[in-house]
């Protein structure tokens, strides 16, 4: 009778929390596509590509939402089997309130270990394809930054050349074991220029020990400080750097150190990894605060009040979330810290208010 009970409670949450995350997706998709049909309506493409790009950007945007998505499918869980009173047939084969809501988190649990393990991945490919692509339509399409495994790349252009430079790694402000080609517009290659480092503090790069090989006259030069104008200094490339959500939970902790090397920010890194990490306690976390608000015998209290209490409480712990994470960013508090209090916070009052909701 157990396994039927659970199979229940199991498949009956799953299918709300599917739904509801469909629905979210559908109104995504609405509101999303309006803003990249007005992206690209000065590029003339045709509705397929905001399309792409719109299903493209969405699964990121719909894990960024999954805690409230899980708290409303909790909240509508456990409504629907109050109302319908398989609430009294649940608590008749022995379940408690706590029962109910252990079940249900585990799933809550389980389902954010499946997003790390098996949807992260995907999502942040989709991310990293649709800011690839976007960019290609941008303004700057001509100073771009990417990264792989033979290193940093930048290409830079002025009125009068290109630049395509590959630097083996970024520490502070100081590019390592450096190569620099320089084309003239009409892509004829001019130059190539060696150099042990160059300082990218600002936009007029210092190279130290330069080494220039001239195409046209086929002739080497060396330099011990040379002078490089480019249209990039460090506050411009770090900026590129930023956006971690393109890199999948297993990318960041099995290319962590490669990552820093190659000039990611370090508690950037470390950010999102445990940000990664608190999304299936997060999740566990709204299961119970939605269990807390339902399941709790409110009598005096009409739904519609416990309606709007519980959405005022979800919507406060994303502000609680988001400024434990701003005094983490700007150093009031240690980074990894901000992310885990509000889990301490929100797990100190879940537990409290999951043994006065259980029955004795």
């Amino acid at each position: 009778m157990n396994k039927v009970i659970n199979k229940y409670i199991v498949f009956n949450f799953s299918k709300i929390l599917l739904l509801a995350t469909l629905i979210f997706f559908c109104l995504g998709i609405i509101l999303n596509l309006f803003e990249e049909i007005e992206y690209f309506k000065k590029y003339n493409t045709d509705l397929i590509l905001p399309f792409t790009l719109t299903l493209a950007f969405l699964p990121d945007l719909i894990i960024n939402l999954l805690p409230f998505i899980i708290f409303l499918s909790a909240i509508w869980f456990f409504r629907s089997i109050k109302l319908n009173k398989d609430l009294l047939s649940l608590k008749v084969f022995g379940l408690s309130n706590f029962d109910i809501a252990k079940l249900s988190s585990s799933i809550a649990f389980i389902f954010g270990i499946i997003v790390i393990v098996a949807i992260n991945p995907i999502t942040s490919s989709l991310l990293q394809y649709y800011e690839i692509t976007k960019a290609r339509y941008s303004d700057e399409v001509n100073h771009l930054i990417s990264f792989n495994k033979n290193g940093i790349w930048i290409k830079d252009q002025t009125e009068e050349r290109k630049l395509i430079v590959n630097a083996e790694s970024l520490d502070n402000e100081i590019l390592k074991d450096v190569t620099i080609y320089t084309f003239l517009n009409d892509d004829n290659l001019l130059s190539r220029i060696n150099a042990d480092s160059v300082d990218i503090s600002n936009m007029v790069w210092i190279l130290k020990d330069a080494k220039v090989f001239d195409f046209e006259n086929s002739k080497n030069e060396k330099y011990e400080v040379l002078e490089l104008n480019t249209n990039y200094d460090i506050l411009k490339i770090n900026s590129i750097f930023k956006n971690t959500r393109t890199l999948s939970f297993f990318n960041l902790v099995n290319n962590y150190h490669f990552l820093i090397k190659r000039g990611y920010n370090e508690e950037k890194l470390k950010e999102r990894i445990h940000s990664l990490l608190s999304l299936p306690v997060y999740l566990v976390l709204m299961v119970l605060l939605a269990a807390i608000f339902i399941l709790s015998d409110m009598k005096k209290t009409n739904n519609i009040s416990i309606f709007f209490v519980s959405i005022f409480t979800c919507v406060a712990v994303y502000y609680l979330k988001d400024l434990s994470m701003a005094l983490g960013q700007t150093g009031k508090i240690n980074l990894l810290l901000s992310i885990w209090i509000p889990i301490i916070i929100l797990s100190i009052f879940s537990s409290i208010g999951i043994i006065q909701i259980n029955e004795k």
